[in-house]
């Protein structure tokens, strides 16, 4: 079944020429500071409901798992890929990726680089940890205005009631840019479905990154990122949820290489 009803190509920055297809995403070949440009470029176009995502290898399990999803990533006005496997992929495939342009680091980047007031919204993560993320990024930088944060419900986009409450007190504060941190595939289910009555100029589907602009939660040292060991370091620090997910990774990644690889060799 598809998932779009209408506009399928919500994507006025998309260029072909600067594509990667790979694990059914169709990546910008961006670096992290083109990247956060590029956010800051949709932030002054006409129109709301632009979103950004930002795949890893997570997200491409899940995608071989569910295909319908692909429409969701496909009317994306970003795509840019978080996960050091993800790059060493498009590498060996000859579709090389520049580096990799995780959430929690294209937001601040893209704070650190905006050169006007931008108003931004925070939702997702617990109750309190988003305002105390504001706190943070309104001392940090000085064109950021953070102009509302809530920390909805688990389980409020099932129900019509909570879901048109949470979008109706995003669109009152009309945001530049809304950073939400749900989870995926559930940020960008919601980012998809949502887009047009939330009033942000665009949204960035940012995972944990609200719990990293809080303090929080510690994102792993620098060499654990350069070496590709992040994943490890979030495993010891929350076996309980992530120790499943990078299991069921572990086995099914190779697979999805296997069949890109495949589909590159057959003449």
């Amino acid at each position: 079944m598809s998932l779009v009803t209408g506009d399928s190509a919500d994507n006025p920055q998309r260029e072909p020429d600067a594509k990667a297809a790979l694990f059914g995403f169709h990546f910008d070949s961006l670096t992290l500071a083109k990247a956060s440009q590029k956010v800051l470029e949709l932030v002054d176009i006409q129109g709301t409901g632009h979103y950004v995502v930002t795949p890893n290898v997570d997200h491409a399990v899940i995608l071989s798992k569910r295909p319908e999803l692909a429409e969701i990533y496909d009317c994306a006005a970003l795509v840019v890929a978080d996960g050091l496997p993800i790059i060493w992929a498009s590498r060996w495939l000859g579709k090389s990726l520049p580096e990799r342009v995780a959430g929690s680091d294209l937001v601040p980047a893209v704070f650190a680089s905006a050169q006007r007031r931008l108003n931004v919204y925070l939702l997702g993560a617990r109750p309190g940890v988003a305002q105390k993320a504001a706190d943070k990024i309104e001392t940090q930088y000085a064109n950021i205005r953070v102009v509302g944060t809530q920390s909805p419900p688990l389980g409020f986009e099932k129900n019509s009631r909570t879901n048109d409450e949470a979008v109706k007190l995003v669109a009152d504060a009309a945001p530049d840019i809304l950073i939400l941190g749900l989870g995926a595939p559930k940020q960008e289910l919601w980012a998809f479905r949502e887009r047009h009555r939330l009033g942000a100029k665009i949204i960035i589907c940012a995972g944990a990154t609200i719990d990293f602009l809080a303090g929080e939660r510690v994102r792993a040292p620098r060499w654990c990122q350069r070496f590709g060991l992040e994943w490890a370091y979030r495993a010891l620090e929350e076996p309980t949820r992530m120790v499943p997910r990078y299991a069921a990774d572990i086995v099914t990644f190779p697979r999805l290489l296997a069949k890109e690889w495949l589909k590159m060799a057959r003449p």
